[in-house]
């Protein structure tokens, strides 16, 4: 890839940007906190059961 700035010898250009204009919020496409509480029960009560299944199978 060609440099389009010859003198740039290569450097990245710096992102920076005061506190008084922070970027924009992203929407994100998936969040715990959007979830019901029952559904976050429920993902909890399978990421439980996973590292459990890990656990029980490391010791087998």
């Amino acid at each position: 890839m060609l440099d389009p700035d010859p003198h740039s010898h290569g450097h990245v250009p710096v992102h920076s940007h005061g506190p008084a204009s922070p970027h924009p919020a992203q929407a994100a496409p998936w969040s715990i906190l959007r979830m019901a509480v029952l559904a976050r029960l429920g993902a909890a009560l399978m990421v439980s059961a996973g590292l459990w299944a890990v656990v029980w199978l490391a010791m087998r």
